[in-house]
């Protein structure tokens, strides 16, 4: 396990926290400072568990590099990445590992997540891994024309997924692109012996006031883009025509929908708050 960790000192402590209840108990854990100048280190110092290793950057260095070093500093074959302010749930590993021990060839597993807010209530539940040619193992074709179809990332975030080590070296690692860190990486790992969605919702991922997701929403739409069109030409071989329009018909439906998750991020107390909670899913208020 490893956690990339710039300036997250109010979300730190529940992520390893997290990450402590597995009911899987072989694991390290990785915290890679980024030279975080609020007290996010401390927070990581005050966990007493001999897995956890607190690791610090110099200096700061753009996301794309610190999560490679943060994997280059881990020592075990297989690995999850786990963004600073993101949860998983207590089964997640125990459920992912034997994933990838009963198939050497799988470089890949992934799961479906909740979406919370800064308060940790669900504004949206079991994201991710939606259409049935994600679930179970799939080629990289079948994952490569999904990606294309659905103009955002179907796999899922960096928590869902486990991968194996010699896999993502193989692979070239995280792509430059800050926007593609997940769907990226999972687009190279699946050449490399294809995937295998578990319709499972074993984390979350934080819509958190002030984070990337809510902040940069036009910068990530142009790097989405420019992902897409990577991909397309990089596997232009197997993305059909009607691959492409098909994404082309859905973006403007997830772009309204990532605008509300963006917009209910904020002021987890606030009337509006509750209101965009509910338009972005509401079955999350009738069960939170």
């Amino acid at each position: 396990m490893v956690i990339p960790l710039y300036q997250k000192e109010r979300y730190i402590g529940r992520t390893l926290a997290s990450v402590l209840a597995q009911t899987f108990d072989d694991y390290e854990v990785v915290v890679l400072d980024n030279a975080c100048t609020d007290g996010s280190a401390d927070v990581v110092r005050s966990f007493t568990d001999p897995r956890v290793r607190l690791e610090r950057n110099p200096e700061t260095i753009p996301a794309p590099q610190n999560f490679r070093r943060a994997v280059e500093l881990a020592r075990a074959p297989l690995v999850k990445v786990l963004s600073a302010d993101d949860l998983i749930y207590p089964t997640a590993l125990a459920e992912q590992v034997p994933v990838l021990d009963d198939d050497p060839g799988l470089p890949l597993v992934s799961c479906r997540h909740d979406l919370v807010d800064d308060d940790d209530h669900v504004m949206s539940r079991d994201r991710a891994l939606r259409s049935p040619d994600l679930l179970g193992r799939q080629d990289a074709t079948t994952v490569i024309r999904r990606i294309v179809r659905h103009r955002g990332s179907p796999l899922g975030v960096p928590g869902n997924m486990l991968f194996r080590r010699s896999a993502y070296d193989a692979a070239g690692g995280f792509p430059d692109n800050p926007y593609a860190l997940d769907i990226g990486l999972a687009a190279r790992l699946v050449e490399h012996g294809g995937f295998y969605g578990m319709p499972r919702t074993l984390s979350a991922f934080r819509l958190a006031t002030g984070s990337v997701t809510s902040s940069a929403f036009r910068r990530n739409i142009a790097l989405q883009h420019q992902f897409l069109r990577e991909l397309r030409d990089r596997h232009h071989d197997v993305v059909r025509r009607r691959d492409v329009v098909a994404g082309l018909v859905r973006e403007p439906f997830t772009t309204v929908r990532q605008r509300l998750m963006a917009a209910a991020s904020t002021d987890p107390a606030s009337r509006r708050h509750r209101w965009l909670r509910a338009a972005v899913d509401p079955r999350a208020s009738v069960r939170s």
